[in-house]
């Protein structure tokens, strides 16, 4: 953080702030040091949508915004600092425009490209007091854990999916009079195998659920950064939206985490995709020379009277929305009881939304025998795209 004896506001900014500077708890002290900190928000999405513009109308003087992607419709429902105009457009542009237009005295810095190991800490290295993870993946979420361990810098984490919602503080070391706490890998010393949490895109999520996660966060970081009330550190806030309910559970430094812990044996970054088992699809079949089966190649296919077996392994809700004429329908947690229901002789093409359950299904298919199993790259979404336009993409 910069010297914030040495930052002074303007007189415009003693307007826009005096809500605050007449809060005994934040003051002009409280104001200047959120102008003389930085923070850097990794993503641009659900989370940092509701960060971004509440930490920039609260006057922290620098931010950064790491997101690779554009700006697509489906974000619309919940990624509030994005528009109609937005669509296609960098997440991180659309975001820095909408923080200029709240507030013109924030630098933002932006980063178009995706969270790397080879990347992150150079972008720690353009000196961020404070990082905030707003991502939904969990190679990315062990990723900035460690970097942000390794730096010594507070890690503020929140995470979404359909109605619940769960923040913290993890603190690698002591920081403005605050004392140090767990980490990520504190909480979740291994990650869970590649499928069996989905991510929103997957699972869906409640529109307004990432506004009241995402403002937790930026609560929790504002306190650090001012040194002021009790923030989350060796506490994990739950909230269920369907209860409207809150719940904490509390959290303590594993001695032996490998990051944290007294005897660290992670002390660079790793290949977070192998760690997370995100490195191929289960048991390699996604290296299989016929594994996969583009839109239009199917479409040819059937056109041309070949017998294929349509599978669609999405939940029921999505298959209300659409699906492919004449495809048998098996939510991805019943095809194993009712495997029987299917031939391995079949020429079997496994659909979901964006080819991503589907391909788990055909890997576990190709394990019992089914060696005809493909799945549809890109899911019924695809389909919709490239070749019947008709079905609704979702």
């Amino acid at each position: 953080m910069k010297d914030w004896q040495q930052i002074e506001l303007t007189h415009e900014e003693y307007m826009r702030y005096s809500r605050h500077l007449i809060m005994p708890e934040v003051g002009m002290k409280g104001q200047r040091k959120l102008k003389a900190s930085s923070i850097l928000l990794i993503g641009a999405g659900g989370l940092g949508s509701p960060l971004g513009m509440y930490l920039a109308a609260a006057g922290v003087g620098r931010l950064g915004i790491v997101d690779h992607d554009v700006v697509d419709r489906t974000n619309l429902q919940r990624q509030v600092m994005h528009g109609e105009q937005d669509l296609d457009r960098p997440k991180v542009e659309s975001a820095r425009d909408r923080i200029h237009d709240l507030n013109r005295n924030v630098e933002v810095i932006t980063y178009r490209e995706p969270v790397t190991s080879d990347n992150l800490m150079r972008i720690l290295d353009d000196g961020y007091d404070l990082v905030i993870d707003g991502t939904d993946n969990f190679p990315t979420r062990y990723l900035t854990n460690d970097a942000c361990v390794l730096r010594g810098i507070p890690n503020v984490y929140g995470s979404i999916f359909r109605f619940e919602g769960q923040a913290t503080v993890f603190l690698p070391r002591d920081f403005n009079g605050f004392l140090r706490g767990p980490c990520y890998r504190c909480l979740y010393p291994t990650p869970p195998p590649p499928g069996m949490v989905p991510s929103c895109a997957e699972g869906g999520v409640l529109g307004i659920l990432p506004g009241v996660v995402g403002l937790i966060q930026a609560t929790e970081a504002v306190k650090l950064l001012m040194g002021i009330g009790e923030p989350l550190v060796g506490r994990l806030m739950l909230y269920d939206a369907l209860e409207m309910r809150f719940r904490q559970l509390k959290l303590k430094r594993d001695p032996n985490c490998p990051v944290c812990g007294d005897h660290p044996t992670v002390t660079e970054l790793i290949d977070y995709q192998e760690f997370c088992g995100y490195a191929g699809t289960t048991n390699g079949h996604a290296q299989d020379a016929g594994f996969q089966i583009e839109p239009k190649e199917l479409k040819a296919t059937l056109d041309d009277g070949q017998a294929v077996t349509l599978l669609d392994c999405r939940e029921p809700v999505e298959w209300e929305i659409s699906q492919l004429a004449g495809a048998k329908f098996i939510a991805m947690d019943e095809v194993a009881e009712r495997v029987n229901e299917l031939d391995t002789a079949d020429n079997l093409v496994v659909y979901c939304r964006y080819g991503i359950r589907s391909a788990q299904i055909v890997s576990f298919l190709r394990d019992l025998g089914f060696a005809k199993a493909r799945n549809l790259r890109g899911g019924i979404n695809a389909w919709s795209r490239e070749v019947d336009s008709r079905v609704p993409e979702y």
